[in-house]
């Protein structure tokens, strides 16, 4: 995903309104910031991404970095391109370097205890950022989305997509039986098995009836994962499937992410299928390519969650943190890295099929028409 000028316009535009709705009174939370209200212009924020080799994570990168430089902060954005011994080499730089505050979106959320011990050490904040931080008490907030009603949707629209539901949710009487397969996320990313178990919800009372069917008998997260999102893995695993079918038809695949879904898709390819008879397929991220797809009749459905958003609310945190304030949550339940239950800011997620993707993805700015020709 390519950052234009007027999504940078859009994203800077719209900082200002959020910061002035952000509520919060002085605490004792870690950051910048004194009674007297001593500007923070020019204090250095570390930014630690996983990956450039997602569209996403580029954009979620390049969001936070223009939206915090509008606000005069200095960015230091590093992307570690999945390999973890990186990532914490990166953030132990960007304490060094001084950074007075940390937003990360961790490769594995369990490797960075000891470097964010040290962040703490040092009164340095830490906003986990769509990936929970996990085993750590040094983790001050959490943003992202809803990630259980992510998979929901996930799940909503598999259904939706063979028939099964009618665009309103409502059972239409099919009673198949349908053979789709499972996927789940990487097993190191938290948010793998939230996605899961909200499509496994939704998709269990099918499974119960015999209205949809796993010709693998591969049902379990631990069987459906792919480790760091690969989409190289998951063909690989679509055409090892397609072996174990024995040649039956696959009317559906549950796929968590849009990169696998591409792999998915060339796996089912090189086995034969066609626009004609490719099962439908879900996705997550509404990245140009499977937008593309979805266009085309090859992928049936993405979830579109806005990184403009996500961005911003991550803005609106370190801002209220280094003012010494407290940034706003909706959640202080859900998510427990183990240690402590960290407070939580949750986003909504949307479902994007060809039959909403102009009005969603194009008349909200997301993207014009030329990123998808």
């Amino acid at each position: 995903m390519s950052t234009k000028p007027t999504l940078k316009q859009a994203l800077v535009g719209g900082v200002s309104l959020a910061l002035a709705l952000s509520l919060g009174a002085c605490s004792g939370n870690r950051g910048g910031g004194d009674e007297a209200g001593d500007s923070n212009e020019g204090a250095r924020i570390g930014v630690a991404m996983p990956t450039q080799q997602s569209e996403r994570w580029i954009a979620d990168g390049e969001n936070v970095k223009s939206q915090l430089e509008a606000l005069g902060y200095e960015v230091d954005l590093q992307y570690a391109n999945d390999d973890i011994p990186t990532q914490v080499s990166q953030i132990e730089n960007m304490i060094n370097a001084g950074a007075e505050a940390l937003v990360i979106a961790s490769i594995d959320g369990t490797t960075l205890t000891g470097v964010l011990e040290t962040a703490e050490s040092q009164d340095i904040p830490v906003i986990a950022y769509d990936r929970l931080i996990n085993e750590s008490d040094t983790v001050d907030y959490y943003t992202t989305f809803d990630n259980y009603e992510v998979g929901v949707q996930q799940g909503t629209s598999l259904l939706t997509g063979l028939g099964i539901l009618d665009e309103n949710g409502t059972d239409t009487g099919q009673t198949g039986p349908f053979n789709v397969e499972l996927f789940a996320g990487s097993p190191d990313d938290n948010n793998s098995t939230f996605f899961w178990e909200g499509a496994m919800d939704t998709l269990q009372p099918y499974l119960d009836k015999g209205i949809l069917k796993v010709p693998s008998g591969q049902t379990d997260f631990q069987q459906a994962a792919i480790l760091r999102w690969l989409p190289d893995t998951a063909q690989d695993r679509m055409e090892d499937l397609l072996t174990v079918g024995n040649g039956q038809q696959i009317d559906g695949v549950l796929s968590p992410y849009d990169g696998l879904s591409i792999g998915i898709i060339s796996a089912l390819r090189s086995g034969g299928y066609t626009e004609e008879n490719l099962p439908v397929i879900t996705g997550q991220d509404a990245e140009v390519g499977s937008v593309q797809s979805i266009v085309n009749d090859e992928q049936y459905s993405t979830i579109f969650k806005d990184v403009r958003e996500l961005g911003k609310r991550a803005v609106v945190m370190v801002d209220d943190l280094m003012k010494g304030e407290e940034p706003e949550v909706n959640d202080e339940e859900t998510y427990d890295n183990g240690v402590k239950v960290v407070p939580s800011y949750l986003l909504e997620s949307q479902i994007v099929t060809k039959d909403n993707y102009k009005e969603v993805l194009l008349e909200s700015g997301y993207y014009e028409q030329s990123d998808l020709d």
